[in-house]
């Protein structure tokens, strides 16, 4: 049967019910799609799309996030593709739309993250599952919040996400949501993603510094460099998986935080 939805931009889809070929652009709601059980509907994906592994290395990969192949993904004749305002192009898929339902997600918040959930397993038929999802992250966030709170954790910190540029989550992004909710303050008051200097991060007055893994993979020789140019602040490691993908993952996010607000109590 066919079946109408509204996106997070508003845009109406009609798709068959439930959806059998299923293209999934973007990595979080890719592992979010498989952990809802549709091991058998998705047909395609993105080659950022690593997790699961297994599941990954099986399916047909149409292209990046922000450069898809349109004509591959034509020749597949999904009945629907779900991505996301940030992380794919609104030239592909504003194309795409023309020949297919395209689903999209926009995301800022937690709170935005588990009404994604919600919504992509109605989008699927998969609603007890995305509920169950959604009260194992509710529940753990809520007992995070709780433990930064009693902990007095309260640091003020800049999340680096590229180099050369240097460049930073800002406010309005997810990022700066994970953040706030483990007790920890954006040093950066510019929005999204702006670039920074190591002059500029000095006088940020940052308690932390934590180089995400990704879209830029921070390494172990990236912290002397930046803690000779900001010595009173402690430069980290973090894994950008769990600060930044907002489908599935965010399960696994809790048992990190745990961990990760224990490590920065002493710093």
């Amino acid at each position: 049967m066919q079946k109408n939805f509204t996106d997070q931009l508003g845009r109406e889809i009609t798709i068959n019910f439930p959806p059998k070929r299923i293209i999934s652009v973007v990595p979080s709601q890719t592992e979010l799609l498989f952990d809802l059980g549709l091991d058998q509907e998705i047909i395609g994906l993105t080659k950022f799309c690593i997790h699961p592994i297994d599941k990954f290395a099986t399916r047909i990969k149409v292209g990046g996030t922000k450069k898809l192949n349109v004509d591959l993904i034509k020749d597949l004749k999904p009945d629907l593709i779900i991505g996301n305002k940030e992380e794919n192009s609104q030239r592909d898929i504003e194309e795409l739309a023309t020949y297919f339902p395209v689903w999209m997600s926009d995301i800022f918040t937690l709170d935005d993250a588990m009404k994604t959930i919600t919504e992509i397993g109605a989008l699927v038929n998969r609603e007890p599952e995305a509920g169950y999802l959604n009260h194992l992250i509710s529940a753990g966030f809520n007992d995070l919040k709780t433990l930064a709170l009693q902990n007095h954790i309260n640091k003020k910190v800049a999340y680096l996400i590229w180099r050369k540029p240097y460049m930073v989550a800002g406010k309005n992004t997810f990022i700066d949501d994970i953040l706030l909710l483990n007790g920890m303050t954006n040093a950066v008051k510019s929005e999204r993603y702006p670039e920074i200097t190591l002059e500029e991060l000095r006088n940020a007055d940052c308690e932390l510094i934590l180089l995400s893994s990704e879209p830029y993979p921070f390494a172990e020789k990236h912290i002397e460099e930046i803690q000779a140019a900001v010595p009173n602040a402690k430069v980290i490691l973090v894994d950008g998986e769990m600060f930044s993908w907002y489908g599935s993952r965010l399960v696994k996010a809790v048992q990190y935080f745990f961990e990760f607000q224990e490590q920065i109590i002493s710093y």
